[in-house]
């Protein structure tokens, strides 16, 4: 059975000894119930990971740190996704998918036909749960770097954030996804639609950044399955 992975906001150092932070040492004594003496994998998303031995004085949760290990397991290229905010725990199911599947960024993005509504304390406390999901499942998939994910923004603010290869994605696109990916290279961004789509002035918009609309099949997917479907489909097409 692999070793308990562990994200650690703190920079690692090799052949060290640390103190666990409080929430990562609840979680390990806790939650797991590691004994002493357990040896885990400790990362600090900026790349590489560190076997490490768990020891415990009293109350607090030390790690006796190992030498350094270049594993990375990151695409060849990088993969940005720009998701209209999904409701429910359906926006939890894309962050915790797209982590697992390589994407390096995530744009949620308040669109007009979102029906999750986010401001204040409530985007605040929101966001912490998404980043929380992105560091959980990093030490679930073996990834030792985060996906970064952005503060909720309407589209046209979203899309000056942007650079390189964008594609907007609508089933009524004019080309085909296999198509545009002819002309990627290293860098790609897919923009997804919330349940109900792109509105008229977002596809209007998109239009005026010289966006083109693709397809991804001929059938209609749902919100939470058409960034992730297309992101799996990018990287192997890509071989990535």
């Amino acid at each position: 059975m692999p070793d308990a992975r562990f994200f650690c906001p703190t920079p690692l150092q090799a052949n060290s000894r640390i103190e666990l932070p409080e929430a990562l040492a609840h979680h390990a004594l806790r939650v797991l119930r590691l004994p002493a003496d357990t040896a885990i994998t400790l990362f600090d998303g900026r790349g590489g990971q560190y076997s490490a031995v768990l020891r415990i004085a009293g109350r607090t949760a030390l790690a006796d740190l190992g030498t350094r290990e270049d594993i990375e397991c990151e695409l060849r290229g990088t993969l940005v996704l720009v998701q209209g905010i999904a409701s429910g725990d359906k926006m939890d199911w894309v962050v915790e998918k797209a982590v697992e599947l390589g994407v390096s960024e995530l744009h949620p993005v308040a669109a007009e036909r979102s029906v999750l509504r986010l401001s204040g304390p409530r985007l605040d406390k929101r966001l912490a749960h998404w980043r929380a999901i992105v560091q959980a499942a990093a030490e679930q998939c073996g990834r030792n770097r985060l996906m970064r994910i952005h503060e909720p923004v309407p589209l046209d603010a979203c899309l000056t954030r942007l650079t390189g290869p964008t594609l907007f994605c609508h089933p009524d696109g004019d080309h085909s996804f296999a198509q545009a990916l002819r002309t990627i290279q290293d860098r790609l961004t897919l923009l997804v639609g919330p349940e109900g789509g792109w509105s008229p002035d977002e596809l209007a918009l998109a239009g005026r950044q010289g966006l083109g609309a693709v397809r991804f099949g001929s059938r209609v997917l749902r919100t939470e399955t058409a960034g992730l479907a297309m992101t799996a489909a990018a990287t192997a097409l890509l071989d990535w």
